[in-house]
């Protein structure tokens, strides 16, 4: 049967989650990476290797440290466009194998650091191949989805995030007892480990077939139909043929873009009239810029520094700040149950609002406790349960949403390129305020948070206003959201409604006919119907 071809044997329970755990380890190791800069600049031994501070571990250099933390996006914003455009052509499968050897060497090279230039290099290496593996996959798991779950798969893959963040998190708290934290182990592993996903990756993704999306935009419709009845179980003949040939019908539209129509459609320019492909991106890019700037990198990324301002000692530090990614978890356990029921924009402006109290209650406390000093140790409960509440709420909305949103608003033969636009405004985001966090948190201190509780404020309604609701639509369905000229929510549900069943109705009324390259199959894949 081939390699190629081992996904056949299982089952469609088995098949699914075996789509699950890839997604999950790829989406473990971008967590991972995300959050074991906060052990590795806590290594005495790596702040000398560098060159950003002294023997005894106190960085001298903030803007040094936070270049060498936030290059990497710049890498990931190059990985997701890159990666997307060859997921468009080569597949989604072929896509994240690529990625997923960027990673693996970039991994290796940031272990092996000799110099600050060196883990630049490794950190832009491994942000290329974070990028595409984080923009790819979820684009994998909406493709595969229904569309009643598509919201809670991605959640549940996303614990890995908070999963990747909490083992980079315990792991640096257990190393930090070797020579007590002076030791390369101790900094050299955090950057190792890594390649372990990567590894894991590596062997494992050619097992999994191709998204039926990008098999019909490319013209393969039988293979298509096949990977689709396969994954649904062909419990539902008739709802799963419904669903094909509106892939189909849709695929047969297909256009495929060049790397330049990137600049293009931000300008506005797609080339594709009517369906708005400039709008879809900057509500993309804005999308996870503003789920960065509603503090989460603060928490993530510098938990011990917010830690040490509430008073705890450095190993009580990292112990709760292993405590707050695992608090993530759980939110996101949260997030998969109630986004696919709640809706998209109701996960996200509860969220904000939420985000807002905390983010306001935190900066309160912490304000008391420079007022009274003598007090702190009393405030210091408080402040860490604002921590911990800010991560689970977090987790329940943001951390899920601004990542699904951007895998559904696209049309299938762009769908992986398209979600870089939103792979780019995470790096943007993330990359921004892990640059300046520690210039924020040196001259503001606690009231860096008094910031984030406006910005949360400010998100609400730009979402209200400009986000549609995608829960429970099909992914081709949804195109008809962005088929009017205007850019408010209301006048997209209102051509939604009028229109967004057209292609469900057309495709419904006769089936669609193969093109001349695929006639030969077009046997196969009645003969594949009827035995389904």
């Amino acid at each position: 049967m081939g390699f190629a071809n081992t996904w056949k044997r299982l089952s469609p329970k088995q098949l699914n989650l075996a789509i699950q755990t890839f997604s999950l380890i790829s989406i473990f190791f971008e967590g991972y990476d995300q959050g074991v800069m906060g052990g590795v600049n806590d290594s005495p031994l790596y702040v000398v290797e560098v060159g950003i501070g002294n023997a005894n571990g106190k960085v001298t250099d903030t803007l040094h440290q936070g270049g060498i933390v936030s290059i990497y996006y710049l890498g990931c914003i190059f990985g997701c466009f890159a990666g997307g455009w060859l997921a468009d052509r080569i597949g989604r499968i072929n896509g994240l194998f690529i990625g997923t050897v960027f990673a693996l060497v970039g991994g290796a090279l940031q272990a092996a650091t000799q110099s600050s230039d060196f883990i630049l290099v490794a950190r832009v290496i491994t942000g290329v191949g974070t990028g595409a593996l984080t923009g790819i996959t979820p684009v994998f798991i909406s493709e595969t989805s229904t569309a009643d779950h598509r919201g809670g798969y991605l959640g549940y893959v996303f614990i890995a995030n908070y999963l990747g963040i909490a083992v980079a998190y315990w792991l640096s708290f257990g190393l930090a007892f070797i020579n007590n934290g002076y030791s390369d182990i101790r900094w050299r592993f955090l950057l190792a480990f890594q390649c372990v996903p990567a590894l894991l990756l590596l062997v494992g993704i050619k097992f999994l077939p191709d998204s039926p999306r990008y098999l019909a935009s490319a013209g393969r419709l039988d293979e298509a139909r096949e990977v689709l009845y396969h994954v649904r179980g062909r419990g539902d003949d008739e709802k799963t043929e419904r669903e094909f040939q509106e892939i189909a019908a849709f695929a047969q539209n297909a256009q495929k873009s060049s790397p330049v129509q990137f600049a293009k459609i931000l300008a506005g320019f797609s080339g594709q009239p009517g369906k708005h492909l400039g709008r879809r991106a900057w509500l993309c890019m804005w999308l996870q810029i503003m789920a960065s700037w509603t503090g989460i990198t603060a928490v993530t990324a510098y938990s011990p520094v917010l830690l040490s301002a509430a008073g705890y000692s450095p190993l009580t530090q990292n112990g709760l700040a292993g405590g707050l990614s695992t608090t993530g978890i759980l939110g996101t356990i949260i997030s998969a149950q109630i986004v696919d029921r709640i809706g998209r924009r109701k996960c996200l402006m509860g969220g904000a609002l939420g985000l807002f109290i905390v983010n306001l209650i935190a900066a309160s406390v912490y304000e008391a406790s420079r007022h009274n000093p003598a007090k702190s140790s009393q405030f210091a409960p408080a402040a860490v349960t604002m921590l911990f509440l800010f991560n689970l709420t977090y987790a329940a909305t943001w951390g899920t949403v601004a990542f699904l949103i951007p895998t559904e608003i696209w049309p299938s033969d762009m769908r992986a390129q398209g979600n870089g636009f939103g792979i780019t405004g995470w790096a943007i985001g993330v990359g921004w305020t892990v640059l300046v966090n520690p210039i924020m948190f040196a001259h503001l201190e606690n009231r860096t948070y008094f910031l984030f509780a406006g910005l949360n404020l400010l998100w609400i309604p730009i979402v209200y206003l400009f986000y549609p609701e995608t829960t429970g639509r099909s992914l081709e369905s949804i195109d008809a959201l962005f088929a009017t000229d205007s850019p408010f929510n209301w006048a997209m549900e209102k051509h939604y409604r009028m229109h967004g069943n057209d292609l469900v109705n057309n495709t419904t009324a006769g089936r669609v006919s193969p093109s001349s390259d695929e006639e030969k199959g077009a046997d196969s894949n009645k003969e594949y119907s009827h035995a389904a």
